[in-house]
């Protein structure tokens, strides 16, 4: 009897657990097919010994498939000037950016208020003008026919957002115009009208993809209340349309933060992965049901976490994502970041589609060249570049500095930085393209004062922090204006280079010797800064007349060129100009002026071709202190798009042949 009442608890409690979660399914909203499988699942988990391994994994299963957003979202807060205030109070510069970030929300604007374009099927030319006029008197705007084959025709020419089509017509039926709209226009929402009113028809149209069924005789108020549910789900569908956006820019530069002030800007929820390191592919799609112990990737994952099914994603670091024999994880990424397939995604946890097609996903990298080809190709890259020092020091007064306050505990006693001694951290105690070794030297100055005001009194007044106490709590200055500071050498040109962190400036040095006619490169140099220096070797040899060079100089001589930081890897093609010139200096025994940098690339014909990273040149041209800048004359369109105080303060010559700027760079 015990055996008895211990199997009949078990079928108990069995089976309330089946009905609880037979319930939990047809609330949760998911989609008829991912509900069927459900469903299925749970018929094989009530005839199941609840001992059995499979029993746990299955519970699991349905728990986790009930628990996933599936038709749950937060609605786009469409207001513009909203999203503008919280973007340029969070963040100050970055206005490629946060304009960029406003279009996408100005076209949801334009795209969600316009009213849909409906076209009217029917061979009655009563019951056609008469919805017609109603229609038109709800500021519709429509566009009749009085067959499928006028139908045909109008949908060959232009898109509808939603069609209204009678069933019986001569010739092509709306079932025939019903199939047509579905082929070539997936989003468009069919409503079917038939005096034939029928269950087979009915079902015939529901799967195939009408929207509504309507039996005539029909009040108006179904047709509008039918047109305004097919509106609402176009506008839905158009909202949640994601954005796959590309971050991509030296370390920070605001990148990651810039992606939750976006999340609130838009009035959705925000998640973000760290892909720095993963090697696993079941990191991104998940784990087979196989084994104990499987769980989903961590997108389905964070999109469970947050509730919603149209959060913004951030998927931080793809650049730094490894490749082993556990398979691709970049490649993993190529079906969800893909606007045109991400809808159906499958997880091989759930081995169900969920769409993803709401998710704004945002990428962030510090080199987008580092990123696999076919993935890079679904994104669109904004490039995020270095700051200027007044943009730094603006973010240091608006941000930094009240940010370490708080955090310091300082907020009795708040220092007031001078902007001398806000310029002085930047230019002797950081050198960056973003902000975070400034804020680290600010948040240093900042404990130093809480530690004086826990040994001493508490001041009376705020502590005014001068460049002389910079100095006092910082220590001497670790960096200094190599170019401002440096005398005039033969042989010694600044050059302006693009690295991870940003634009920074090298000199590149020539010197000769007697020898054997060598060419001796040093200063871990690449093969392209290789290739470069012998082709500006052999233009200045073969065009030396030009120049005022004699020809035999070059006779049992050696040419060493050096780049200093030897330890420091160097390579990439636009060092040339820079090469060229530094042997000119030497052969023609002319001093180069320190503060004039140089930056293209040079061919055998003499002609100098366009550099990248012409922004971020410019900015380290600035850091260092360099009066005039030459850049190629084919980027000049990169420097017409720079913000003037960018240019501030700077001279900038274009190049088209090596032989226009001798003078200028020469003394």
């Amino acid at each position: 009897m015990k055996l008895f009442k211990k199997t009949d608890k078990i079928d108990e409690t069995r089976s309330t657990i089946v009905e609880e979660l037979r319930r939990k399914i047809l609330q949760s909203g998911m989609p008829s097919q991912v509900r069927d499988i459900a469903l299925a699942e749970l018929d094989l988990l009530s005839k199941m010994n609840p001992a059995a391994a499979e029993y746990t994994i299955t519970l699991t299963y349905i728990e986790y498939l009930t628990t996933l957003p599936w038709n749950k979202k937060t609605a786009d807060n469409l207001d513009l000037e909203r999203a503008e205030r919280i973007l340029n109070e969070r963040h100050y510069g970055l206005y490629g950016v946060k304009n960029r970030i406003l279009e996408h929300l100005a076209v949801k604007i334009l795209s969600s208020n316009r009213n849909p374009r409906i076209l009217i099927v029917d061979d009655e030319e009563i019951a056609r003008k008469n919805l017609e006029h109603i229609l038109r008197k709800e500021n519709y705007d429509v566009v009749s026919a009085k067959n499928g084959a006028e139908a045909f025709k109008l949908l060959d020419e232009q898109e509808f957002e939603i069609v209204l089509t009678d069933i019986k017509m001569e010739g092509l039926d709306g079932f025939a115009i019903l199939d047509k709209v579905k082929a070539k226009y997936p989003n468009t929402k069919v409503i079917m009208i038939t005096a034939y009113a029928a269950v087979d028809n009915a079902v015939e149209a529901i799967k195939k993809g009408a929207f509504h069924y309507i039996a005539k005789p029909f009040k108006i108020e179904e047709i509008k209340l039918s047109i305004k549910q097919a509106s609402e789900d176009r506008v839905s569908t158009i909202s949640t349309k994601g954005s796959i956006l590309c971050f991509a820019g030296p370390p920070g530069t605001g990148k990651t933060s810039l992606g939750k002030s976006i999340a609130d800007a838009l009035g959705r929820k925000f998640a973000r992965i760290s892909l720095g390191g993963i090697k696993d592919e079941a990191e991104i799609r998940g784990h087979r049901r196989t084994y104990a112990g499987a769980k989903p990737g961590r997108i389905i994952e964070e999109i469970r976490r947050t509730g919603v099914a149209n959060p913004v994603l951030m998927l931080d670091e793809i650049d730094k994502i490894c490749q082993d024999f556990k398979g691709d994880p970049a490649s993993a990424l190529l079906e969800a970041l893909d606007p045109e397939q991400n809808h159906a995604f499958i997880d091989h946890y759930l081995d169900v589609p969920f769409d993803l097609s709401g998710v704004m996903f945002i990428v962030t990298a510090n080199i987008p060249d580092n990123i696999q080809p076919a993935l890079l190709d679904r994104m669109e890259v904004i490039e995020f570049s270095g700051y200027t020092e007044e943009e730094k020091k603006n973010i240091a007064l608006k941000h930094l500095i009240p940010k370490q306050t708080t955090e310091q505990g300082l907020t009795e006693f708040p220092p007031e930085f001078t902007d001398e001694a806000i310029l002085k951290i930047i230019q002797e105690y950081t050198r960056e393209a973003g902000i975070r070794n400034l804020e680290r030297m600010i948040a240093t100055i900042c404990r130093k004062l809480a530690t004086e005001v826990v040994k001493g009194s508490k001041p009376k007044t705020p502590v005014k922090i001068t460049p002389e106490m910079v100095e006092k709590y910082l220590g001497p200055r670790r960096y200094y204006f190599e170019v401002a500071d440096a005398k005039n050498r033969v042989g010694v040109v600044t050059g302006l280079v693009w690295t991870e962190t940003g634009g920074d400036i090298i000199f590149v040095e020539a010197a000769k010797m007697k020898g054997k006619r060598e060419l001796i490169l040093t200063g871990s140099l690449g093969n392209i800064m290789r290739e470069s220096a012998q082709a500006a070797l052999s233009y200045i040899k073969s065009n030396a007349s030009v120049f005022g060079i004699s020809e035999e100089i070059f006779e049992n001589q050696d040419i060493h060129i050096h780049v200093p930081q030897g330890a420091i890897p160097k390579d990439g093609p636009s060092a040339g100009a820079t090469i060229a010139m530094a042997l000119i200096s030497l052969f023609t025994n002319r001093p180069a002026k320190r503060d004039v940098a140089i930056t293209g690339e040079l061919t055998l014909s003499g002609r100098i071709l366009p550099v990248g990273g012409i922004k971020e040149k410019i900015l380290a041209a600035k850091r260092a202190g360099v009066k005039t800048v030459i850049v190629p004359h084919r980027n000049k369109v990169d420097i017409d798009n720079l913000p003037e105080d960018f240019k501030k303060g700077l001279k900038i010559i274009f190049m088209e042949k090596i032989e226009d700027v001798v003078d200028i760079v020469l003394i």
